[in-house]
């Protein structure tokens, strides 16, 4: 399963709003995110670009942590 972390995430909203980022995402299911670690993690039904992944989840004011 693929993973990120993510940076920023408070509460359930921050959480809801990434998983409908990524599920937007042509692809992507079953997201799973750790709030407290900021561990993300989802299926792919074919690859994904990181890049994609990346532009959706910083396109909603979070940060990748690298």
């Amino acid at each position: 399963m693929p993973a990120i972390t993510v940076t920023g995430m408070s509460c359930q909203h921050c959480v809801k709003a990434v998983t409908t980022a990524l599920e937007a995402i042509e692809g992507i299911s079953d997201v799973s995110i750790d709030l407290v670690s900021g561990n993300v993690e989802w299926k792919e039904a074919s690859p994904v670009p990181t890049e994609t992944i990346e532009n959706a989840i910083t396109g909603i004011g979070f940060e990748i942590k690298k």
